[in-house]
Order: structure tokens, then sequence, then C-alpha cells
């Protein structure tokens, strides 16, 4: 007598559950810990108790009945894998039971089962917040793309260069979905107005500066009317620090962008250009020829007086003009993995020569392609191609 109520608190203290069925279906034992676990007392349920009272919905009581039936027609058990099962306590709150089943003495079943709860909680809130991460992802990326489709709307369309220029390309490769690289192009009579500009970063930051630099070049050209590639870039970047700085004066943000702008007068045959951070290459008779760029970006930087001057050419023909972006020249890449350099990228520039502006830009592809393989493209790529 003493040796079993010993076991009987021993049955009581533990976290698991055990349940025996007769070869009937009858529940003939659960053990005292079921009151602890799921608030019934042992007496409650047995015999049909325990089916009709751990479980809420009829069906579920049917099938899990049939099954022990069916296990307890088996000689052995075929199946022993661990399975779970919900369970619902005297209160109705619900307890996730882990159950081990065997066969015992006169066709008898007997379950084991462990708590889970806890660990099904954890496990359910993981799928929550996981579930929550997904929609979240999408969103985002729904909205990414919303802004891309902005983004290619505001950027002039490649034809307009090549009917324009007749001979012309423009390789555009973003690194993300969108893009801190824009491209710009306008005609006013005789004279075409062309610009590339990096933002600060790339992505959703850089895209967002580039909708700004679209604002202020339309601005400073389509309204103002200046047409001399410094004076552009003095009035582009007194308008960047009021878009950027109108708010607040207190704090001077440090976005900003390099750009490279040509001014081209078709009825004189002429060119004059500016660059603030990015210069401009030019092919003349399989002679590159560099312009350099004034030291200096459009937006924030320190109390610098910037200075920025406007250089001017007779075309010949045959010239070849190239605007670009830093983000050619910065891919790593080759044996060494190293960036592309200013100096491979005006050789490549030389060797493709021979070729229609067309075929110059599927060749610019797949020199970088081959160049970075497997590395990850570093920033957004922009290179412009013009042949007169």
């Amino acid at each position: 007598m003493h040796m079993q109520l010993v076991t009987e608190n021993i049955l009581e203290q533990l976290n698991s559950l055990i349940v025996v069925v007769n070869s009937n279906g009858k529940v003939q034992y659960v053990s005292p810990s079921v009151k602890r676990i799921l608030g019934f007392e042992p007496e409650s349920l047995i015999g049909e108790g325990w089916w009709n009272l751990t479980r809420s919905d009829e069906a579920e009581r049917a099938n899990v009945k049939a099954i022990a039936l069916k296990q307890l027609k088996q000689d052995t058990l075929i199946q022993t894998i661990p399975y779970e099962r919900l369970l619902k306590t005297i209160n109705g709150n619900d307890k996730w039971i882990l159950w081990n089943t065997s066969k015992g003495e006169n066709n008898t079943l007997i379950g084991i089962g462990h708590d889970i709860t806890d660990r099904k909680n954890a496990e359910q809130a993981l799928f929550q917040k996981h579930k929550e991460l997904e929609q979240h992802n999408k969103d985002m990326l729904d909205s990414i793309q919303y802004a891309s489709r902005i983004q290619e709307a505001i950027l002039p369309d490649v034809q307009k260069f090549k009917n324009v220029f007749q001979d012309a390309f423009v390789l555009y490769l973003p690194k993300d979905v969108v893009s801190g690289d824009y491209y710009f192009i306008y005609q006013k009579q005789n004279k075409i107005f062309v610009a590339v500009v990096d933002c600060t970063g790339h992505g959703v930051p850089g895209a967002l500066m580039s909708i700004i630099a679209n604002g202020i070049l339309k601005e400073v050209i389509v309204k103002k009317e200046i047409e001399d590639p410094a004076k552009i870039l003095y009035a582009l970047d007194d308008e960047l620090l009021v878009a950027l700085n109108k708010n607040n004066d207190s704090e001077i943000t440090n976005d900003g962008m390099d750009v490279a702008i040509c001014v081209f007068d078709l009825e004189k045959s002429t060119m004059d250009f500016s660059g603030a951070f990015r210069p401009m290459l030019m092919v003349r008779s399989n002679e590159l020829i560099e312009f350099e760029a004034n030291r200096y970006p459009i937006g924030f930087y320190g109390d610098a007086k910037k200075e920025f001057n406007t250089q001017h050419l007779n075309i010949k023909k045959d010239d070849t003009f190239y605007l670009f972006t830093d983000g050619y020249c910065d891919q790593f890449g080759g044996e060494q993995k190293k960036k592309f350099n200013r100096k491979r990228f005006k050789e490549l520039l030389l060797t493709a020569q021979g070729m229609e502006m067309n075929e110059q830009e599927s060749f610019l592809q797949y020199a970088l392609n081959n160049w970075k393989q497997d590395e990850q493209q570093v920033d957004d790529v922009l290179v412009m191609g013009i042949k007169f």
C-alpha cells in the first residue's frame, strides 16, 4: 500500500500523461498528472470520458478513437513514430501533447504523452512572425517595383537619343530594382542638352535623389532656360541645397550628386561641357581625349567655394563622346578581384571604335559581365555614347 502511494505521487508530479486503453477501446487508466496538465480528475476520464471530454469536436473524437481501435487490432504497432494531438483542458484551453504509443499486456494500448504546448506556441509565434515578415517583404518589393515604374517614366526614352543623334546608345544597369544613376536629354531648337547624373547612394535612396535631379534639371534648363553648362551646374547646386534643406535651417544634409553635362549646338557643330566630379571622354581619330571635371559635387561640400568652368569644342565628323558614372570602373572582378578602373575603361572604348554604337553597347555589357563573373554588381552602371 505504501509503495502504491509513492507510485501515485510520482505519476502525479510527472509532466507527462499515461493513458491505457483496453481491447474494447475503453480507457481503463489515466495517470494522476492529468489533473495538473488538463485539470480533469482521472476518474472522470475512465471509459468514454477520455474521448468525450478532452476533445470538443465530434469528428475529432471519432477519428482518434478509430485510430486507437485500428492499432488494437494489430499484433504489433506498425506506426511507432511520435505524433502530436491537440487536447482541451477542463477550462476549454488548448494543450499540445506529443504521444508515443506501444502495445501492453492483454492487448492494451499504452500512450505516453508529453506536454509540448510551450514549444508549439513558440513555433506558431515564429511561424506567424515569418508570415508577417514575408508579407512585409512582399509589400516592400511591390512598393519598390512601383517606384521602378515611376523612375522609368521620368527617364527619357532611349530611342529619343537615337532619333536626335542618329548613332548613340545608353547602357543603363541598375544595381537594384531602382537606381541612383539618371540620364537627361532636352532639345531646344538646334541645341541638345545631355546630362549624366550619379546621385548619392543606390537603391531607394539613390532613386529618390534621381527624382529630385530630374526636377531640378528641368527647372534650370527648361524653365530658367540656362544654356551654359557651368552656369547650369551653379544653378543645380543652388536648387539642390534649397530642395534638401528648405525645412531645416540648422542641419545641412550631405546628400548630393555628380553631374556631367554637354550642350551640343547642331547648327554650329560645337559642344560645351562642364562636369561636377564627372568627366567626359572623346575619341577623335582613334585618340582618346579626357575632358576633366571640376572637383566639386552638386550639393553640400563643407565651406568650399565651388568653381565650375565650361570647356568649348568644335565638333568634327566621327567624333564620339562618352558620359558615364563611376559604376562601370568601380566594378570588382578579374582574376585578382580588383576594380575595372578608368584605364581599362578607356582602353575598352578605343577597342570598340570600329563598331556601330549599338554594337558598342553590347560589347561594353559583355566586357563588364566577363570581368565581374560571379562577383556582385557593386554600383549602378550608366554609360552614354554619342557619335556624330
